[in-house]
């Protein structure tokens, strides 16, 4: 599973994830994309999920581009503990995705493969996304 080697402080604040992505919104390494239609939490298990699925239904072929990472640290806190104490302990990385955030690209690959490849990888992710082409609006 992917998370970060180190940071700063080791619990934060859910926050928010009101707004469309300015950043990291086009295609910009790959010929093909997929973009997320709403906004939501990716855990770190649903992205090494999607990203496998990807890879197997390329046959390994063509160049994959992850654009998004587990940086956020979501805690929970123990089943039948007593309230108060303070904040639980780190239970997974998460990465916060806006609506229209750019996710997964391929590239080197035709677009049928392509197109396939990342439904499937779509349907592993909690929110809807769908496929883009590099260039295309």
């Amino acid at each position: 599973m992917l998370q970060p080697k180190r940071s700063k402080y080791r619990k934060e604040f859910k926050g928010t994830m009101a707004g469309i992505a300015t950043r990291g919104n086009k295609v910009d390494f790959g010929t093909y994309g997929l973009k997320a239609l709403e906004s939501g939490f990716v855990t770190s298990a649903q992205l090494e999920s999607a990203r496998r699925t990807i890879q197997h239904h390329t046959k390994r072929g063509g160049k994959l581009w992850v654009r998004i990472f587990p940086h956020k640290p979501l805690t929970h806190k123990a089943a039948g503990s007593k309230m108060g104490s303070g904040k639980g302990d780190i239970d997974h990385y998460t990465c916060v995705v806006k609506r229209g955030t750019v996710m997964f690209e391929l590239g080197s690959i035709d677009e049928e493969t392509a197109r396939g490849a990342l439904r499937l990888a779509g349907c592993k992710l909690p929110m809807l996304s769908h496929f883009v082409i590099r260039g295309e609006l």
